[in-house]
């Protein structure tokens, strides 16, 4: 495989909101990575860099901790969300800037191509379109978590020549080598996630932040999550290699800014956590962690919580979805509230202000109530947190996917724009999209939500890592 060219595309992001919450596309970097290592010469493309030499006037604004907004521009909204009263919109470059960068590239023998929410797909489909237009004949490999949980929408609409689903490191090579008639130089271990090289952050021009995955997969089965779909074995890596592949971004390109992309980065903090953590202070690293995926309440300890400050913790997201003890334990059985009042003590013990801290609090799940999440909004209020209000996206071969698609009004099952959570799906009588407007309300109303250096407002927790 050596002297291949690949080129690696992070599509445009189609929807009524969105927000650069340390968003990047890390399994596709990862894999470019990868490529490398089989003597690949990787290229990227991102439709959402920002800023872009190629775009006029004021690039979009960016917060102290390295997330901020993307380009946006509106456009039509397509005919299945017709009748909801926001602007559509496609965020990131334009199509003559993403053109424009394509054609200053050298012609690629193969084409990577990821995907997030089942409800983007719009800009993916764009993206792969320009990209067969620019460079015809080469083919187009789709990937990522539209690409996993939407397969054969994407093999029918997509216009990839090949779509993989799930983990995609060895289908990746056996792919290409098939095309190519090359077989890969290098094999991962992939129970051995350190055989990996770090990720191609090094490909985009001056990185505010690096995100960071140090697991795959997660323990838990919770009701409405995709995690156990994408990757079902948790593997970790080892926590002070970790720490030294942060050393090592932070000494060869100033990085200080760093978000935690795993999925249960706190679960049994004695193995992993801590010994990550106790290595970053040995090593004196000045960093700033940040935490957009929900944290694990139960994991919060006082040597954990205290360990968070001393390492560079800044941005915490905890994970209490609701205050609901029925549904907390029907849903997985994570947390109680007993739990997260324990942790907010910790946590404030430890220096955390708590009014920094931000709580996903979901809404508008199959059969939920008004009161049940208005509960969890109080609760949270109380202890001094600020609620981060989550909209409940459904989401194809979860748990909850059948009753979702048994109590919506919507055809899910037909249409992933459908899936899309700005709406509420499954909205009842029993939550209105007049209620959950209120909710915000409430839950706005909390001390410090305005948007600041780990603060975001709830609309723009919207692109949060893992929200699909």
């Amino acid at each position: 495989m050596k002297g291949r060219g690949v080129l690696l595309v992070n599509p445009w992001i189609y929807d009524f909101a969105a927000y650069d919450m340390w968003a990047k596309p890390l399994g596709l970097l990862s894999l470019g990575g990868l490529l490398r290592q089989n003597g690949c010469e990787v290229s990227y493309v991102d439709c959402l860099r920002s800023p872009h030499p190629f775009m006029t006037g004021k690039a979009p604004k960016v917060m102290p901790g390295g997330h901020g907004k993307f380009y946006r521009e509106v456009i039509a909204t397509p005919k299945p969300l017709h009748g909801i009263r926001r602007r559509y919109s496609r965020y990131g470059i334009s199509i003559e800037a993403f053109r424009n960068d394509l054609q200053a590239l050298k012609r690629p023998d193969a084409i990577l191509v990821t995907s997030l929410m089942t409800y983007w797909y719009p800009g993916v489909f764009e993206a792969i379109r320009q990209l067969k237009e620019v460079f015809p004949g080469v083919p187009v490999l789709l990937g990522g978590i539209y690409a996993t949980l939407c397969t054969e929408h994407a093999r029918r609409f997509s216009g990839a020549d090949h779509v993989i689903t799930g983990e995609g490191e060895l289908q990746l090579l056996d792919l290409l080598g098939g095309l190519w008639g090359q077989s890969p130089s290098f094999l991962p271990d992939m129970e051995d996630l350190d055989t990996l090289a770090y990720p191609c952050f090094d490909l985009i021009d001056e990185p505010r932040y690096v995100c960071i995955q140090t697991s795959r997969g997660c323990p838990f089965r919770c009701t409405y999550c995709a995690s156990h779909l994408l990757c079902p074995i948790m593997r970790r890596r080892d926590p002070v290699k970790v720490a030294g592949e942060i050393a090592w971004w932070k000494k060869t390109r100033g990085i200080e800014d760093f978000a935690f992309y795993d999925d249960a980065l706190l679960y049994r903090p004695e193995i992993f956590a801590l010994p990550m953590m106790r290595e970053i202070i040995r090593k004196g690293l000045e960093v700033r962690f940040h935490c957009p995926n929900g944290l694990h309440i139960r994991s919060i300890t006082n040597e954990v919580a205290t360990a968070m400050k001393e390492s560079g913790f800044t941005t915490i997201r905890l994970g209490l979805e609701t205050a609901d003890p029925v549904r907390q334990a029907s849903t997985g059985g994570k947390v109680t509230n007993e739990d997260f009042l324990r942790t907010m003590e910790l946590l404030t013990g430890a220096g955390f202000d708590p009014v920094t801290v931000g709580v996903y609090v979901l809404c508008g799940l199959p059969g939920q109530r008004a009161g049940e999440v208005l509960e969890a909004v109080d609760l949270v209020q109380k202890s001094g947190a600020r609620p981060i209000i989550t909209e409940y996206s459904p989401i194809p071969h979860t748990r909850d996917w059948d009753e979702a698609v048994g109590k919506s009004t919507y055809p899910l099952a037909e249409e992933p724009l459908l899936h899309n959570n700005t709406f509420l799906p499954c909205r009842w009588e029993g939550l209105t999209y007049e209620m959950y407007q209120e909710i915000k309300k409430i839950a706005r109303s909390s001390p410090g939500v305005q948007t600041g250096a780990g603060q975001v407002s709830s609309r723009e927790e919207k692109c949060m890592p893992g929200s699909s």
